[in-house]
C-alpha cells in the first residue's frame, strides 16, 4: 500500500511535473488543501475520481480517509502546495501513515520562492555578492527555535525569503534594521506568484510595511530581501563562469 504526495507547484496549472501531472491522472482519490492549490490542477483527474478538500479537516482526519481510501484498493494522491519539503507539513502526516504500514512516495513540485524570484526576474545569488539564500519564516503565531531568530539569520546580510510572514512585516522590519540592514535593502513582495492574479511589489527594508499596506498584500506572499535584489548591480557582480579571462575545462581564458 502506498500513498503519494505530489508538489503541485506554486499555483499554475502547468507548473505541477511530468510525474505528478501523470499520478493525478490516474488517482482514484485526490486529497488537496483547497484554500491554498489551484482548482485547475483537478482537470487532469479522472472524471470518476474522488475530490476530498482538506481545508477544513485536521490532521487525524485527513489520516484517516486517506487510509480508508488505499486500504480499499485505491491509488491516493496528496497534493501539496508547492514542494512538499518546504512548510508543507508533510512529515506529521507521514509519521502516522508509517505507523498505519502505508508507504509514502514524495513527487518534488516547484517551490514558490522560486516563482517568486522568476516573477520578479531576480537571481538570488550574485556573484561577489552573496552565495546564500536562508528560507524562513517571521515569529508569529507559530515559533521559532532561539538560534533561528530572524535577526540572527539577518546577520548574514544574505539573501532571504519570507513564508508565511505577509501580516508580519513590522517584526520583519524591524529585524532587520537591528541586524544592522539599510533602509534602503531591496525587497520584493510577490503576491500569489505564477496565479492570474499575481502582483509584484517592488520595495525596501524601511518601506515594507507600508508598501503591503498600500496593496493590500495580507497573505498568499512570499518576501524576498537583499541586495542580490538590486536592478544597479556592476560589473564586479558578474560570475567568472562566462568571463573572457576566465580559464576553464570547456574554454581557455582571453588574456
Amino acid at each position: 500500500m502506498k500513498i503519494y504526495i505530489v508538489g503541485a507547484g506554486p499555483g499554475a496549472s502547468d507548473l505541477i511535473t511530468v510525474r505528478g501531472m501523470k499520478l493525478l491522472q490516474r488517482a482514484d482519490a485526490i486529497f488537496y488543501t483547497d484554500s491554498l492549490v489551484n482548482d485547475e490542477l483537478l482537470t487532469y483527474a479522472k472524471k470518476d475520481a474522488r475530490i476530498f478538500r482538506t481545508s477544513g479537516m485536521h490532521l487525524k482526519q485527513i489520516v484517516s480517509l486517506m487510509c480508508e481510501e488505499v486500504r480499499s484498493g485505491k491509488m491516493v494522491v496528496r497534493l501539496h502546495t508547492g514542494d512538499p519539503s518546504i512548510y508543507g507539513a508533510t512529515m506529521e502526516q507521514i509519521v502516522l501513515l508509517k505507523k498505519e504500514g502505508i508507504d509514502v512516495e514524495i513527487v518534488p513540485g516547484v517551490s514558490s520562492v522560486f516563482a517568486a524570484a522568476a516573477a520578479a526576474q531576480m537571481e538570488l545569488t550574485v556573484p561577489n555578492l552573496t552565495q546564500t539564500v536562508i528560507l524562513t519564516r517571521a515569529e508569529g503565531r507559530t515559533p521559532v527555535p532561539e538560534k533561528e531568530k530572524l535577526t540572527l539569520l539577518a546577520e548574514h546580510h544574505c539573501t532571504i525569503a519570507l513564508f508565511l510572514s505577509a501580516t508580519l512585516t513590522k517584526k520583519v522590519t524591524a529585524a532587520f534594521l537591528e541586524a544592522g540592514w539599510s533602509e534602503h535593502t531591496p525587497v520584493v513582495v510577490v503576491y500569489k506568484a505564477t496565479w492570474p492574479d499575481e502582483k509584484v511589489v517592488r520595495s525596501t527594508v524601511g518601506t515594507l510595511h507600508e508598501d503591503m499596506q498600500r496593496h493590500g498584500i495580507r497573505q498568499h506572499a512570499l518576501i524576498l530581501a537583499g541586495w542580490a535584489l538590486s536592478n544597479e548591480l556592476d560589473e564586479s557582480c558578474r560570475s567568472k563562469l562566462y568571463d573572457e579571462t576566465f580559464t576553464h575545462g570547456y574554454r581557455k581564458g582571453e588574456k
